[in-house]
């Protein structure tokens, strides 16, 4: 019992002390400085990275869990903190650590959603050349499809929530609480 509760403290204290931060959009400079404070941040031991985010570029998102998964195989213990709002590709980002290792503050909000495109396609030009841009478009559609369901199934993976719930929630935008998150298992708990 005094081991679990040396565990538990341990780490409370990890979390409670991230060695990293970001807050804003997930972007290009967010990801820059994620390595700058990846870089600078002690070489072993847990390491806490909280985050506080509105969305963002869901690829950068997914480049930085690869980040954390590549460390993670290393055998070094990464923990995930939301904070006040961990949302889109915020949720992509979180994907990348385990459940157990996700954790989030007190009145922070998850929020699930499917990608989104804005497009427009002016066909011009030969017809077989018109044909090709279209099916040009519909390719990107459904490879991003495919990831964003990768994605929804890493979230998911372990918890309460199965994929098809995420899939039918995801097009009208799910707000999760940050109690619901850690009563569905998609979160190790609320700090």
């Amino acid at each position: 019992m005094a081991r679990d509760n040396q565990t538990t403290d341990h780490r409370q204290n990890v979390l409670t002390s991230p060695q990293l931060r970001l807050v804003g959009s997930v972007d290009e400079a967010m990801y820059d400085e994620f390595r700058n404070q990846l870089s600078a941040a002690p070489g072993d031991g847990p390491l806490t990275i909280a985050i506080t985010t509105l969305g963002g570029n869901p690829e950068i998102a997914r480049a930085m869990a690869a980040d954390v998964r590549l460390i993670a195989e290393t055998g070094r213990t990464l923990y995930f903190l939301g904070k006040a709002a961990v949302y889109s590709a915020g949720a992509t980002f979180m994907a990348g650590f385990p459940i157990d290792c996700r954790f989030m503050t007190e009145g922070t909000s998850l929020l699930l959603h499917e990608r989104q495109i804005t497009r427009t396609i002016n066909l011009s030009g030969p017809l077989r050349s018109c044909t090709a841009q279209l099916k040009a478009a519909l390719n990107e559609i459904e490879h991003s499809i495919t990831i964003e369901e990768d994605g929804f199934r890493a979230i998911v993976d372990g918890s309460e929530v199965d994929f098809e719930e995420l899939r039918e929630k995801a097009p009208d935008n799910w707000y999760i609480t940050c109690e619901e998150a850690a009563e569905r298992g998609l979160i190790g708990g609320v700090i």
